[in-house]
C-alpha cells in the first residue's frame, strides 16, 4: 500500500481505467498522469529554486485543477488551494499568508486578481497559448522532493465561519487516511465515477472526493455544484458516488421531486453537516444511502456514525476524544434529559470538543502560530465545537463557541434548536443565532429559508413550536426572520456573523417578533411595504 500520495499517483500511472469525466471529453489515468507530470516538471523548471516552492490554484472544480492536484503529488511541492469566493484585500492576504511563489488560474478567474499588489508571485493563466507552450517546451519530471508521509500535501483554509480563514496544513497520510477509509467502507473500484461538486479548494472535497476517486481507481467527475442541474449530471455521467458538506441535499431537497428521481445510479453520498431529516429524505428520493458525520479541515478530531446512531447524534469518537470545559479543564457531565427528551444540564453537559491526546493528525496552521497556540492548549487539541454526550457515549453538537446564548438566565446553545426547527415540513433551511435581549443577556433569533412552494405563518409556526414538548420555552424565538436565503461560505456553510449584524430591524425583511406567546409581523415592516 502506498505511503505517500506521490506513490499512489504513480501507480495508477499504468491505468487505462477513465479517469476524468467533463462535458463530453474524457481522460484516462494514463493520460491524466502524463498531464501531471508534465505541469509539474515545467513549473518545477520555471520556479526560483532559493524560495519555497507552493503553488497556489486560483481555479474551479475543472480538469485543470485535477491535473493541478495530481502535480502537486507527483511534483512533491505543496498546493495552495485559494478560495475563489475571496476578492480584494482578503484575496491577496491568502495568497501571501501561503507565500505563494506560484499562482495558477484561468480565463474565468483572471479578473479577481486585477489590482491586486501579488509581490513576488508568478501568475500563469492556463488557458493561454503561452501556458501551452510551457508545456510543451517542459523538460521531463524529476520530483522537486522525494516526500514522506508527514510531508505537507497541501494548504487547504478553513471555512472562515468564525473568523479569518486560516491555512492547515495537510499533510499526505491525512488525505491518505481519509480516502482510504471510504474506499473500503463503500467498497469503490475503478467502475465507479465520483462526482466533484463541493469546491475542491477546500478539504471535504480533497478528503471526500479527490482522494477516494484516487485511492479506488474510480473517475472523476468535476462539477460547479448545482441544486436544478444535479440530477442530469448523475445520469450523465454515471455517478455511483457524491461528497458535500453543509447545506446541498437541503437544496436539492428543495427542487420540485419527480416520478423518476430514483432512475439514476447514485449508491453512495458521504458528507457533514446535512441535517437527519433531509438524510432520510434525499435517500428516500434519489434510491441511494447516505452517511453523514463530523469532520473538519483539522482532522483532530475523529467522529465515527456507525449503523446504529440514534438521530440527531454525530456518532461515537475515537480515542482521546471527549468533551470538556475550557474554564475548568475537566471533562463534562454525563447528559441528562427529562420525560420529553429535552437536555436538563447544558451547563454541567455541554462543552468544547477536544482530543485528549493531541493534535492527531493536525500540523498546525501556516505561518500562523497564535491561532495554533489556541487550538493546541494544555497538551489538548480545542476544536471550537461545543456538544454534550449521553451515557452511551454518543455525542451531540450544540453549535460552535461563538453560539452559546444566556437566555433569562439560561445557557443555551443553537444546534439543538435548529434540530427542533428542521421537524416542521416548511422549514428547508435554518440558522439560530443570538441577538442582543433589550435588557441583559441574549435573545435568540431564527433565521428561516421556506420549501420552495411552501408557506408558514405566524401562527401556524407559534402552534409547531407549543407542539415541540423538548423545547425549552426559553429557547422559542424571539424574533424570526423568513429570507429568500442565507449568508453561506463556499462550502455551503452558513455565515452567523451576518446574520447577527444585520440585528433585529426589518429593514424590508419578513421579520416577526414574539411578545409573550404571540407572533406578529413588525408594523414597521409592513409601512415600509405601503410607501
Amino acid at each position: 500500500m502506498a505511503d505517500t500520495l506521490q506513490q499512489l499517483l504513480r501507480d495508477r500511472a499504468e491505468h487505462d481505467a477513465v479517469a476524468v469525466k467533463y462535458g463530453d471529453r474524457s481522460w484516462t489515468w494514463r493520460e491524466h498522469i502524463a498531464a501531471a507530470c508534465t505541469q509539474a516538471a515545467a513549473l518545477i523548471a520555471s520556479a526560483d529554486p532559493t524560495r519555497p516552492l507552493h503553488v497556489g490554484t486560483l481555479l474551479g472544480n475543472t480538469p485543470e485543477m485535477l491535473t493541478a492536484l495530481a502535480a502537486a503529488g507527483l511534483g512533491g511541492y505543496p498546493l495552495c488551494g485559494i478560495n475563489t469566493t475571496r476578492r480584494g484585500d482578503a484575496l491577496a492576504r491568502d495568497i501571501a499568508k501561503v507565500d505563494c511563489q506560484i499562482l495558477l488560474t484561468d480565463a474565468e478567474h483572471w479578473h479577481l486578481l486585477d489590482g491586486l499588489e501579488l509581490s513576488g508571485v508568478t501568475v500563469f493563466d492556463t488557458s493561454t497559448t503561452e501556458w501551452a507552450q510551457l508545456l510543451a517546451d517542459a523538460p521531463d519530471l524529476t520530483p522537486h522532493r522525494e516526500v514522506g508521509p508527514d510531508d505537507t500535501f497541501m494548504m487547504i483554509f478553513t471555512s472562515g465561519t468564525s473568523g479569518e480563514p486560516k491555512a492547515v496544513e495537510v499533510p499526505h497520510s491525512m488525505v491518505l487516511f481519509a480516502g482510504s477509509a471510504l474506499v473500503e467502507r463503500y467498497g469503490l473500484d475503478s467502475s465507479d465515477v465520483c462526482y466533484l461538486a463541493m469546491p475542491l479548494f477546500h478539504s471535504n472535497a480533497v478528503y471526500a472526493g479527490w482522494s477516494v476517486a484516487l485511492g479506488a481507481g474510480a473517475a472523476m467527475a468535476p462539477a460547479k455544484f448545482s441544486a436544478s442541474r444535479f440530477l442530469a449530471d448523475v445520469r450523465r455521467y454515471g455517478i455511483t458516488y457524491m461528497n458535500y458538506v453543509g447545506k446541498p441535499l437541503a437544496y436539492i431537497l428543495a427542487t420540485p421531486e419527480q416520478p423518476d428521481d430514483r432512475d439514476n445510479p447514485l449508491r453512495v453520498a458521504f458528507g457533514n453537516e446535512a441535517a437527519d431529516r433531509d438524510i432520510e429524505a434525499f435517500s428516500r428520493r434519489f434510491g441511494c444511502t447516505v452517511w453523514d458525520g463530523f469532520g473538519s479541515t483539522e482532522t483532530a478530531v475523529i467522529i465515527t456514525r456507525p449503523d446504529d446512531c440514534p438521530a440527531g447524534s454525530i456518532g461515537r469518537g475515537f480515542p482521546g476524544v471527549a468533551i470538556y470545559h475550557p474554564d475548568t479543564l475537566t471533562e463534562c457531565a454525563v447528559a441528562e434529559f427529562d420525560e420529553n427528551g429535552a437536555l436538563k444540564n447544558a451547563d454541567d453537559a455541554v462543552g468544547e470538543l477536544v482530543n485528549t491526546s493531541g493534535g492527531g493528525l493536525f500540523r498546525g496552521y501556516y505561518n500562523d502560530p497564535d491561532a495554533t497556540g489556541e487550538r493546541m492548549r494544555h497538551g489538548m487539541y480545542w476544536s471550537g465545537d461545543l456538544a454534550y454526550r449521553d451515557a452511551e457515549g454518543w455525542i451531540y453538537l450544540a453549535g460552535r463557541t461563538a453560539d452559546w446564548m444566556r437566555v433569562d438566565g439560561e445557557n443555551l446553545t443553537t444546534a439543538p434548536i435548529e434540530r427542533i426547527l428542521l421537524r416542521l415540513p416548511a422549514i428547508n433551511r435554518v440558522a439560530v443565532y443570538p441577538v442582543p435581549d433589550e435588557f441583559v443577556g441574549d435573545q435568540v433569533m431564527a433565521a428561516i429559508v421556506l420549501q420552495d412552494g411552501a408557506e408558514l405563518t405566524p401562527d401556524a409556526f407559534e402552534k409547531f413550536l407549543s407542539e415541540q414538548r423538548d423545547l425549552s420555552p426559553k429557547a422559542w424565538p424571539r424574533y424570526v426572520w423568513i429570507a429568500d436565503d442565507l449568508p453561506s461560505t463556499a462550502t455551503n456553510k452558513i455565515l452567523k456573523r451576518e446574520l447577527v449584524a444585520l440585528g433585529v430591524e426589518p429593514a424590508g425583511r419578513v421579520l416577526w417578533k414574539r411578545e409573550g406567546t404571540t407572533f406578529f409581523r413588525e408594523i414597521a415592516f409592513q409601512q415600509e411595504n405601503a410607501e
